[in-house]
């Protein structure tokens, strides 16, 4: 069987060749044409898998390593009998961290108290987001419609209380466009609006959950702009990198260990669709075996520095504001080029920190943010 992955699916070549063949293809390049003797198919989230990709092709089964479903058709799947497969909560952790490490950035330290985190979806990374918050020092509130509903929990309360109350505003939502808790521009005027004044806007779940020219015309009532996720993508909003405290690539997640974890879960799937024994695991990458140590006996702020050293997200936003520099007609190639070509970044699992004596309170915090802490 011929097996057709993205190139950007880490060790997708390890990986997929027990099922067969490996071809891997841009992501964005992969066309219907190439598929007519493909048997499976492994994506990320640039390939917009429906019935124009797979029809009249011998596909059986597909798999995305992403936590999101919104570039699959799965009604035409299930219409057709191919098997199909996602992540869900493969880089929950990295996004989390990455939030984490955007807030402290424009925050410039790591003292969040009194102030409110308002978590809107409270899923695999929603409530990782609210754990390490809670470690920070904030006061987290949580909406979230659909598991309101389906839980019957109180721990929710209303989107407009939330906005209402909330210093920093975390948008970790799927990308529903109907049926009763739609999220296809969220975040619009109304949303906006009812923010405090000063309020902290974060986006890093889907471009289309966000009305950007509503983020951009509010943008002076908000005090700061994260944003991860772009409409149009490869092709962004110059105006809103612009407006963005802190703009970068849709990268969030992009971690090697939420790359490897979604690697891993449609490997599973696939292996469980073909009825196969399960040879394959990401070898090389476990906290054992790569692991890293950072002293911090003489940092005044160690749950700062610790952050930034596991992940400088300015880096990230100073890459994009330079693709955003150049020519029109070249920009899109260049977003993708970042992306596909990002260096390993791993989560702070794979760190062991060692604070001063001094400093048992940010002990605390950083074996609560995911650190080993030495002497812990």
């Amino acid at each position: 069987m011929i097996v057709c992955a993205d190139t950007s699916i880490r060790m997708a070549n390890e990986a997929f060749s027990q099922f067969g063949y490996v071809v891997l293809r841009r992501g964005r390049e992969i066309a219907n044409t190439q598929l007519k003797d493909v048997g499976m198919l492994f994506v990320r989230s640039v390939t917009r898998v429906d019935e124009g990709l797979l029809k009249d092709t011998p596909v059986k089964f597909v798999g995305t390593a992403t936590i999101g479903t919104d570039h699959i058709d799965t009604g035409y799947l299930r219409r057709e009998g191919i098997g199909f497969a996602s992540a869900p909560g493969s880089n929950a952790d990295s996004v989390a961290e990455y939030v984490v490490s955007a807030l402290l950035a424009i925050n410039k330290n790591s003292d969040f108290s009194g102030k409110t985190l308002g978590i809107v979806g409270f899923g695999n990374v929603g409530s990782r987001v609210c754990s390490r918050a809670q470690a920070l020092g904030m006061r987290c509130l949580l909406n979230d419609p659909p598991k309101q509903e389906s839980t019957g929990c109180d721990i929710f309360i209303k989107l407009p209380d939330l906005l209402q109350q909330a210093d920093i505003v975390t948008v970790h939502v799927p990308l529903v466009t109907e049926g009763s808790y739609p999220t296809m521009h969220m975040i619009d005027e109304r949303f906006l609006s009812m923010m405090k004044d000063g309020a902290i806007l974060v986006n890093t779940s889907r471009g289309n959950v966000a009305d950007e020219a509503a983020i951009i015309n509010s943008r002076s009532r908000l005090g700061g702009c994260i944003i991860d996720v772009w409409q149009n993508e490869p092709q962004i909003n110059e105006k809103l990198v612009s407006v963005a405290d802190i703009a970068t690539p849709h990268i969030a997640g992009y971690s090697i260990d939420g790359k490897l974890r979604g690697t891993k879960m449609i490997y599973d799937a696939a292996c469980a669709f073909t009825f196969q024994e399960k040879k394959w695991g990401p070898k090389g990458y476990t906290k054992e075996e790569n692991h890293y140590h950072i002293d911090l006996h003489d940092k005044e702020d160690p749950v700062f520095d610790a952050m930034q050293y596991v992940y400088p997200v300015m880096d990230d936003d100073g890459a994009l504001r330079e693709v955003m520099g150049k020519k029109p007609d070249q920009r899109g190639k260049l977003f993708d080029k970042i992306r596909e070509t990002y260096p390993d970044r791993y989560e702070c699992f794979n760190y062991s920190v060692h604070p001063g004596e001094q400093q048992r309170a940010e002990a605390d915090v950083l074996a609560a943010l995911g650190f080993s802490v030495s002497g812990s």
